[in-house]
């Protein structure tokens, strides 16, 4: 483990990837005094926007990485798949609090699910194979429907296929052929899904977000809303699942677990080690961000206790919503609107999300009605 140093503003805070989450990130910061500098391959990509400078250049470029870890006093990231040679120089160099092993285990299924198996924690069953003939031996086990997915990459439901009878064996056997390295997991016929979003310290410091319900539309996050209509028995069973892996993983920053609810049982999906889509509604509806607890926690800070202020609704904002966003802003004056700034409108892209926020809940379910009522 990392010495515990506080960074103090000015100094720089390097962030890698250039994405919305690195761009909100960076936004925190600054408005905390601190310095940006930003590694991405795109030019002018969203962070680079807000930040004081850009290294144009691939993620697993060694030069380019010891050149962000010169310039900064400080490094984070913005996705899981960060080339773990680069991440362990980092390290080295004492300017990763987050360390590598967060990486290693959430850019790998397999891994991710073995830990939390070993850590006594609920979750689907699985079995790992890695070509046709071993898939089609573990179909042989295993109860319809299930999922095969690959270990690592995928995101927004790619990388994966549901099977729903063992006529569809014939598919997940050419899958696990072409992918090699692939997750069969135990079809899940939960209630609602749910994500839990919190941050730690070097020290062993934490706080929990309001826990977070979420739909997906085509696989990819639509809504949140906040607080989840779960009881306490499950909420209970959430922050102590959460608890055992912040600290088996010794977690640094904020961090995101996806769960399935399926009456009072719950099942771990998957983990996020940084601020994720689902938190994003903490901006408005929280009195610190998911970005600025992780700024303060990478820098060595306290966190501040977190104040749920009011109900909330998340909506992402893909391409194909973007000319009905523009269309309705003049009416949204109750709703907060985060464009990204993102080259290029495409189907399916995230663009950007707007959070309503009111008294009651029911307030913010008629704020999003109109909202999507225009459609």
């Amino acid at each position: 483990m990392q010495e515990n140093r506080t960074i103090l503003p000015p100094k720089t805070i390097g962030i890698i990837g250039g994405g919305q989450l690195g761009r909100m990130m960076a936004i925190a910061a600054r408005y905390m005094g601190y310095k940006i500098v930003v590694l991405d391959p795109t030019p002018n990509c969203p962070t680079a926007q807000v930040a004081d400078e850009q290294i144009i250049a691939a993620y697993d470029d060694m030069q380019a990485i010891k050149k962000l870890t010169e310039m900064s006093d400080v490094i984070t990231y913005e996705f899981e798949n960060v080339d773990l040679k680069a991440a362990k120089y980092i390290e080295e160099q004492g300017k990763l609090p987050q360390g590598a092993f967060a990486l290693e285990i959430t850019q790998n299924r397999e891994k991710e699910k073995q830990l939390m198996k070993e850590a006594g924690l609920p979750v689907p069953a699985f079995s790992i194979v890695t070509n046709g003939e071993e898939c089609k031996r573990a179909l042989e086990n295993t109860t319809f429907p299930c999922v095969i997915k690959t270990c690592r990459g995928g995101y927004d439901g790619k990388g994966q296929i549901k099977l729903s009878a063992k006529s569809d064996g014939t598919e997940a056997m050419e899958f696990a052929e072409k992918n090699e390295h692939c997750i069969i997991e135990q079809w899940v016929p939960f209630d609602k899904e749910i994500s839990v979003v919190f941050s730690r310290t070097q020290d062993g410091g934490l706080e929990f977000f309001p826990i977070a319900e979420n739909t997906h539309k085509d696989h990819i996050l639509y809504e949140t809303v906040v607080p989840a209509s779960i009881n306490n028995q499950v909420e209970m069973k959430v922050v102590q699942a959460a608890t055992i892996l912040a600290e088996r993983m010794q977690i640094v920053g904020t961090f995101a677990i996806e769960m399935f609810v399926k009456g009072d049982e719950i099942f771990l999906n998957e983990m996020a080690p940084r601020p994720h889509n689902s938190g994003h509604y903490t901006i408005e509806a929280c009195n610190i961000s998911q970005f600025g607890q992780h700024i303060r926690a990478i820098c060595g800070l306290p966190l501040t206790p977190i104040k749920f202020l009011q109900p909330a609704t998340m909506v992402n904002i893909l391409g194909e919503d973007m000319e009905h966003v523009l269309n309705m802003m003049p009416a949204l004056g109750n709703a907060s609107i985060h464009l990204y700034g993102k080259d290029g409108i495409k189907p399916k892209r995230k663009m950007g999300h707007i959070t309503f926020i009111a008294e009651t809940i029911e307030e913010v379910n008629k704020l999003v009605s109109t909202y999507e009522g225009e459609e």
